[in-house]
């Protein structure tokens, strides 16, 4: 194979760097720049959906606090531990990923709907998960779990070991040592590990209408609009919701990356 010049290597990595990012920017701007400053304006100023736009970031943002509750647990142990099954274990963390979305939802309904045992025990409790942000906060936790258990434990990986082990020959024990050398040295993961999961929450759309067609999240909102009225209605309301989350994790992500990326 002949070697690539320089110039030819840097042209193709500028070129196809560019075409990527004009085949992402190109549908966005278009979109973001069809709506009349009237439509965005009865949009932002419109109850249902701000109430929508709120229930999206909430659900997904509480999602993302119970991921980094009980997901954390599970990264350190995948991290730090080899066992019999452990790949059957990470395939099993990442099915979310890979199945249809509506198959979430359907899931959900098998597992927490009328008739199943499950749900009648959850009624009792006065725990209502079909037709609630209960149940889409679920559904948003199941399909966000996968990228906030993946992203920690890469982190975790990232950490050496020894530095943990120095510790617990100092006397420290394995909690007293997490919280003062494993997780200072990894707590930027975890908050990245949020955003992506907060990230993919905040997109789900077709386990949600399963679920919980109302009370309704953004993206439930923007598909109603669009069968009932058309584009020129539901574009106001896709806009609002990419600033929104743009704002939201731009801020995020300068918090998890204060100076940049560095290794």
């Amino acid at each position: 194979m002949r070697e690539l010049s320089g110039f030819a290597f840097n042209s193709w990595m500028i070129i196809s760097a560019a075409l990527v990012l004009l085949f992402i920017f190109g549908p966005l701007a278009k979109m973001i720049s069809a709506p009349s400053w009237d439509k965005m304006l009865a949009t932002i100023t419109d109850k249902q959906v701000l109430a929508s736009v709120r229930l999206s970031l909430t659900t997904a943002g509480t999602a993302s606090l119970i991921a980094m509750l009980f997901g954390t647990p599970l990264a350190y142990l995948l991290a730090r531990n080899d066992f019999p099954g452990k790949r059957i274990v990470e395939s099993l963390i990442d099915l979310p990923i890979m199945i249809p979305h509506p198959v979430v939802g359907i899931a959900m309904l098998s597992i927490a709907g009328r008739g199943n045992k499950f749900g009648e025990l959850l009624d009792s409790l006065g725990v209502q998960i079909m037709g609630t942000s209960t149940g889409i906060t679920c559904v948003l936790l199941f399909v966000g779990m996968p990228f906030y258990v993946n992203t920690v434990k890469a982190g975790l990986e990232s950490v050496p070991q020894r530095l943990e082990n120095v510790s617990r020959s100092l006397g420290a024990g394995p909690g007293t040592t997490f919280f003062r050398v494993t997780l200072p040295l990894s707590w930027r993961y975890m908050l990245v590990g949020m955003i992506m999961c907060m990230a993919r929450a905040i997109s789900e759309f077709g386990a949600v209408v399963i679920v919980a067609y109302h009370p309704m999240i953004a993206p439930v909102l923007m598909y109603e609009r669009f069968t009932a009225y058309g584009l020129a209605w539901s574009q106001p309301v896709a806009v609002l919701l990419i600033l929104v989350s743009m704002a939201f994790f731009m801020a995020l992500r300068m918090i998890s990356h204060p100076s940049g990326y560095k290794k």
